[in-house]
């Protein structure tokens, strides 16, 4: 099976992607965004530490490098966006929220049902909810494996195995997963684009997520639907927290 030790992933990412130093917060949220591919993992899901990789990559650029859930900008009008617009039927605003921003009432009908969400976690009756880092790593990574986003030219969806598979390795490419913006520079980037930003993150988390990995033939319990994964470890200790999020069956 595979697991990822933390306190090595955590010491290779500190100085090559977040300055030398990292936030409590930044921990939670990559501990959450690992967390669902380990379980997934154990589940019969991609062991391809690209498929790891580059959703990490992914959360760091949509959210300003903190790796933890935000609301779109302009948030909740969005600048009169109709997906943000109150739904009549639950008083709710569908706009963007996540590591990647879930938009549109259909979009979380969808996360709702693909993650098996119920009661307080229903993303129609409480989109707030995806928000949560283990809903929104969930969301993004089975959103990022199954197309849930985008689609290709050819009509199918636009998924992590299209562009991490046993012939193609394009992180570059890859931004089409999420977004059609792979050849826009940002002011800021000193002339790289989006596409060869995120690439060059995923290139950095894919050293520390390949100098983490560890084999193992322990399993832990993992009841179907709910996977019980040990996920968090403090900053400043070893001490595991154990959460649950939804698997399908």
């Amino acid at each position: 099976m595979l697991r990822f030790d933390r306190r090595i992933f955590f010491d290779a990412v500190r100085p090559s992607l977040f300055s030398g130093s990292l936030s409590q917060r930044q921990v939670d949220g990559m501990n959450a965004i690992l967390a669902v591919f380990e379980a997934r993992a154990i589940l019969g899901g991609s062991e391809d530490l690209r498929h790891a990789g580059y959703p990490l990559a992914t959360a760091y650029h949509e959210c300003s490098q903190e790796m933890w859930p935000i609301e779109e900008y302009g948030a909740p009008e969005c600048g009169g966006a109709s997906y943000a617009q109150v739904d009549p039927e639950t008083g709710n605003r569908f706009y963007g929220r996540g590591l990647v921003q879930l938009t549109w009432k259909d979009n979380y009908e969808r996360a709702t049902d693909e993650l098996h969400l119920t009661g307080a976690n229903d993303l129609v009756r409480h989109p707030e909810q995806a928000l949560d880092p283990r809903i929104a790593s969930a969301v993004m990574y089975r959103g990022m494996t199954a197309g849930w986003f985008r689609t290709h030219d050819d009509g199918k969806p636009e998924t992590l195995d299209r562009y991490f598979n046993d012939t193609v390795d394009d992180a570059y490419l890859a931004r089409e997963i999420i977004n059609g913006d792979k050849t826009k520079v940002p002011s800021w980037s000193n002339g790289v684009s989006i596409g060869n930003l995120i690439a060059g993150y995923h290139e950095k988390f894919l050293a520390a997520l390949d100098e983490s990995l560890v084999e193992t033939d322990w399993i832990p319990p993992v009841p179907s639907p709910i996977a019980q994964i040990v996920v968090r470890y403090r900053v400043e200790s070893d001490a595991p927290v154990s959460i649950a999020f939804q698997e399908e069956e």
